[in-house]
């Protein structure tokens, strides 16, 4: 395994997520939409605002795209699965896992959806977002890990861990 990829919903944890798998496994660690960010050289939801959606899409596809590296756990913006080629690009450098998290606990995370960065139109409600992408993270996913509001972040990398090692 090269590679680890983090797919999922905004509010998943996949940034916190990553950070603790790439020291458990000793890999370094890259989050997209940080690359993203240092891109624009402007906060997620400033190109949001300022360059709008489309821009947005283009951007993180094209950083999808263009990424390598090596022993890396990758945590990728939210709407990634929205550009093919870029999936498919991270598919052949790693394993993609998706963080399962349940539609009422990324509702309870995620109480900043208009000044957080998330990719998605001016009609769509965080939960349209969530059924719309569900099914792309489904068909992305080479592993998938289920997190509950009970379960708790060292419970979760193990987890992790072990779908990595015994998957």
């Amino acid at each position: 395994m090269n590679n680890v990829i983090l797919i999922g919903m905004p509010g998943s944890g996949k940034s916190t997520l990553g950070v603790l798998l790439a020291k458990a496994l000793g890999y370094s660690f890259i989050d997209t939409d940080l690359i993203i960010s240092r891109k624009a050289e402007k906060p997620l939801q400033k190109i949001l605002d300022t360059d709008g959606l489309e821009f947005f899409l283009k951007l993180e596809a094209q950083t999808g795209c263009e990424l390598e590296c090596d022993h890396t756990v990758v945590a990728t913006g939210g709407s990634m699965v929205l550009s093919e080629q870029a999936m498919a690009h991270l598919k052949q450098m790693g394993k993609i896992v998706y963080i399962d998290v349940p539609f009422d606990e990324i509702e309870r995370r995620v109480t900043n959806i208009t000044t957080r960065g998330i990719a998605f139109r001016k009609d769509e409600t965080l939960e349209k977002v969530y059924k719309n992408r569900v099914p792309l993270y489904e068909r992305y996913a080479d592993a998938t890990v289920k997190v509950s509001s009970r379960g708790n972040i060292e419970d979760t990398v193990s987890r992790l861990l072990e779908q990595l090692i015994f998957g």
